[in-house]
């Protein structure tokens, strides 16, 4: 595999580290600017909503420049955005930082994804996609606990230092080992905007808003759950999140397996199985042990969301896929913006820190009643409700065609 993957699996590595690591900061930041937990939530909140829109502004954009030096102005951006979060004297401008650096995420994934497809020969299209998303899967597993860890016990601006810094080291590697490539074809925004016509395509991604915003209105304040109701020490935060990203793994692993198969029955399950969890973990938050298992639980039912909700996307939006691919990204942060504001929302009412949980499982209630309609139409009306292409979200497909959107947000 050519060099130039590992610099973009870099920048998806320090991309996916500075969006969630600051779950596990909460409260300390909270603490250095003297908010509440709850107002410092809407440091979650604000990057979600630059994602959702910066996903498509930057995607459009990054249709009249060489992908090459999009990929550079994208990683500046979150180097900038990450520095600015570091040095922040004033909550707003950490804020303002969040926001800056988000703006580069959506772009960053859906450009990368595109340029590794095309630094290999066909037959190794899906391989390379795969090796560049590696980098967000590592950063769930190692970064964002590392980062939380390095918070803790040298100070959150440190962990978004050296984020910036992990920005830096993409920025050079895209510049030195990824070649200059040729300006992508216009996209003609009048064609692309029609996928956003069909029923389903706007069903799946309002699955993916609820569905995944169950998810995160409680990982969004997992640490004061963790240690003010099930009794945790502050460094188990890291471990958890470990076990949260353990959890991402596996269920992202499971629904990509079985989203060319059995879509929607896998679809239907994880987020049934997502709803009961929440609900139950609301209850079993003030167990040490219940609680571990949910975190666990949480992060595999929620990640085995992903494939099948992409793929639905793209089945769906097969004609015009780019920017229906980059606001079903934005979709995600959508739900998580929406989830941290309500999460912090019941906190601040005095409902206490495993409230949430309640927020997350009416969530993801609604996303599997919307799945429930989705499939009912599906089976009732084919010839409207079902996609012309079946084969079009698979990953080889996708790879061949070089609109590569991964299994990973």
């Amino acid at each position: 595999m050519p060099l130039a993957l590992l610099a973009l699996a870099i920048g998806a590595f320090g991309i996916g580290t500075t969006e969630f690591v600051i779950m596990g900061l909460l409260p300390d930041v909270a603490a250095s600017f003297g908010v509440s937990v709850p107002t410092a939530g809407f440091l979650v909140t604000g990057y979600a909503l630059g994602v959702v829109l910066g996903a498509p502004l930057m995607t459009l954009l990054g249709t009249r420049i060489p992908r090459k030096n999009m990929l550079m102005l994208l990683m500046a951006l979150f180097v900038v955005g990450n520095l600015i979060s570091a040095v922040a004297p004033v909550f707003a401008v950490m804020l303002i930082g969040r926001v800056v650096a988000s703006l580069a995420h959506g772009a960053f994934f859906g450009i990368g994804a595109v340029v590794a497809a095309e630094l290999v020969a066909p037959d190794r299209k899906a391989g390379a996609i795969a090796l560049m998303f590696t980098g967000l899967t590592v950063a769930n597993v190692v970064g964002v606990p590392l980062g939380t860890l390095v918070g803790q016990s040298a100070g959150w601006r440190t962990t978004f230092f050296l984020v910036a810094a992990l920005g830096v080291v993409g920025l050079v590697g895209i510049a030195r080992l990824v070649p200059d490539l040729p300006k992508p074809e216009g996209v003609r925004l009048r064609h692309e905007l029609v996928a956003f016509r069909n029923v389903q395509v706007l069903l799946a991604m309002a699955m993916t808003v609820l569905g995944f915003g169950g998810v995160f209105a409680a990982v969004t304040y997992i640490a004061p759950m963790m240690t003010e109701v099930a009794g945790y020490a502050d460094s188990s935060v890291t471990w958890l999140l470990v076990l949260f990203g353990l959890g991402m793994v596996g269920g992202n692993l499971v629904g990509g397996r079985f989203a060319d198969r059995r879509l929607m029955p896998m679809l239907l399950t994880a987020l049934g199985g997502l709803a009961l969890v929440l609900a139950l973990f609301t209850v079993g938050a003030h167990n040490k042990a219940a609680a571990a298992v949910a975190v666990f639980l949480i992060g595999a039912l929620g990640f085995a969301t992903v494939p099948p909700l992409q793929k639905r996307v793209l089945d769906f939006a097969h004609g015009a896929p780019t920017l229906a691919s980059a606001v079903n990204i934005g979709a995600f942060n959508l739900g998580n913006a929406l989830s941290a504001w309500l999460g912090g929302a019941v906190i601040a009412a005095g409902f206490g820190y495993s409230s949430p949980n309640w927020v997350g499982a009416a969530l993801a209630g609604s996303a599997l009643v919307l799945a429930v309609v989705s499939r009912s139409l599906e089976r009732r009306h084919p010839e409207r409700h079902s996609p012309t292409s079946p084969a079009v979200g698979s990953a080889e497909t996708t790879a061949r065609s070089g609109q590569a959107v991964p299994a990973h947000r």
